[in-house]
């Protein structure tokens, strides 16, 4: 399987502004990241996103003389890549961790609450192929 690298912090800052606000140029990823992060430099952005593209991070199109990078994978992405990695795909492991880890407050387990409803609903109506029998006779029974 071809793994993706896990990108350094620097890089996760990045990508979390790329999913925010979709393909974008250095510029608008450096005016983004410029009030929260005082001596970010416009070269370092350009160059963490060089080296981004070359650990396959990210791609970019041209346009007119300026690149407009986009990631490789969407951040629900990076989550399933995460599970796979830390937790071995088990989804109940990584919900029992963060209930376990009083970092979700009660709006938030009442909204996983009602996802999981919805999910379990979905599931349900979910229509499943009629199992076969064996015919009998010349008749399916």
């Amino acid at each position: 399987m071809n793994q993706t690298p896990t990108p350094t912090p620097g890089e996760l800052e990045i990508l979390k502004v790329l999913w925010d606000i979709g393909p974008s140029s250095v510029r608008s990823v450096y005016d983004l990241l410029r009030p929260r992060k005082e001596r970010l430099a416009y070269n370092t952005v350009q160059t963490l996103l060089r080296i981004m593209e070359d650990k396959r991070l990210v791609e970019h199109d041209v346009e007119g003389r300026t690149f407009i990078y986009r990631p490789c994978f969407s951040r629900d992405e990076s989550v399933v890549r995460f599970l796979d990695r830390v937790f071995d795909g088990a989804v109940n492991e990584l919900v029992m961790s963060l209930v376990r880890s009083e970092r979700v407050t009660a709006e938030e387990l009442q909204e996983m609450q009602t996802m999981i409803a919805e999910a379990r609903s979905a599931k349900a109506s979910v229509r499943r192929p009629a199992k076969r029998t064996r015919l009998v006779g010349g008749e399916n029974k």
